[in-house]
């Protein structure tokens, strides 16, 4: 399958994001803003400017929503190709799969353990095993977060790939539409149980259970359908502008779902939707210009490795630079964004090769 280098980009932009907005979190907990002066327009321009940076800043953790629609995309485009080819070796598939994912995991695991620059907030233990096989559901309050609280969307990703021929099978039945529509009333209800029919600790929502997240893994297949049957005409509404305004308009009605119990049922799921509107319509921006589309390319391809690597990096260093004023913080946090971007692509395509000379793998998707 040809790689898209918009949806590389797009990778790249949200991986970005999560990986500045856990820096944000880490130095802003202590960080300032100027205070206001509306005294001239110069300084209530700053105001409006940093007030507007921290709204937007802080919605870093929706770009979450955006990795679990373009992973049902990307599964999506490339398992039909290949059963439009002939059947599909879904044994051979999984191995191909779990191959992808488990090698760099491990290598994560083993990266934070002998890394000098990383938080640890939390002692090795018989934990580790249960996160070295991506279990981390398991007694999910002690080991969700266990480590690196970021490896959580790990363990959602491997329940949707246990799940993915199932769903597959699925939306090739009923067609892209109904079955987002089917998937919706599942999630939804998966949702609406585990917040308020029988409360449960909000990490299963947020991903514990997979199916909880289901809106917006199947939302990424049925446009990758889309996609496939219609090129031209979905890359025209994401690439041109259009979903980047519809985005930007709904955005605001999407943040209001997070004020009522029962509207909370949706909010990842709106949030996801316009978060992604926006990063996909970036991303087109930015791929008519060959030389930053190539190295946001380069970045997405490898978005992988920088979401397994970075979060404790960026929580040790965000610690330490707290006093720093905003505009050094900004500063630092572009370095910070680059190295650790060029970290995890040579961590990935190191672990990649490695694997490659070790376990020789055929494309089966």
């Amino acid at each position: 399958m040809k790689r898209l280098l918009w949806l590389d980009v797009a990778k790249a932009l949200a991986i970005l994001w999560v990986v500045y907005f856990h820096f944000f979190r880490t130095y802003f907990e202590h960080g300032d803003l100027p205070p206001a002066d509306w005294s001239n327009i110069a300084a209530g321009a700053t105001t409006i400017f940093g007030y507007v940076w921290l709204q937007v800043s802080g919605l870093g953790f929706h770009a979450v929503g955006v990795f679990i629609i373009l992973s049902g995309w990307a599964l999506m485009e490339s398992t039909t190709r290949r059963a439009e080819s002939g059947a599909v070796a879904w044994g051979a598939w999984y191995r191909s799969r779990f191959l992808r994912l488990y090698p760099m995991y491990w290598v994560a695991h083993l990266v934070y353990l002998v890394s000098p620059f990383v938080v640890r907030p939390e002692q090795v233990d018989g934990r580790i095993v249960l996160s070295l096989l991506g279990l981390r559901f398991v007694n999910i309050e002690m080991n969700y977060y266990y480590l690196n609280p970021a490896w959580w969307y790990f363990s959602m990703l491997i329940q949707f790939y246990l799940l993915f021929p199932l769903l597959f099978w699925t939306a090739r039945k009923l067609g892209p539409w109904t079955f987002l529509l089917t998937a919706c009333a599942v999630g939804f209800f998966a949702r609406y149980l585990m917040l308020v029919v029988y409360p449960q600790n909000g990490m299963w929502t947020q991903g514990g259970f997979a199916i909880c997240r289901l809106p917006e893994f199947a939302l990424g297949m049925a446009l990758g359908m889309w996609h496939t049957r219609s090129t031209a005409q979905a890359e025209r509404f994401f690439l041109r502008g259009a979903g980047l305004v519809t985005g930007l308009l709904l955005y605001p009605a999407a943040l209001q779902l997070y004020h009522n119990g029962y509207a909370y049922i949706f909010v990842d799921f709106a949030t996801g939707v316009c978060c992604f509107l926006e990063v996909v319509g970036v991303a087109g921006i930015i791929s008519r210009f060959a030389g930053p589309a190539k190295v946001f390319g380069l970045v997405g391809t490898f978005s992988y490795g920088l979401y397994l690597v970075h979060q404790p990096y960026v929580i040790w260093l965000g610690l330490r630079i707290r006093e720093q004023p905003i505009w050094m913080f900004l500063v630092i946090a572009v370095v910070t964004l680059a190295v650790l971007s060029a970290w995890g692509i040579v961590l990935e395509k190191t672990t990649n090769a490695l694997l490659g000379k070790l376990i020789p793998t055929k494309k089966t998707a």
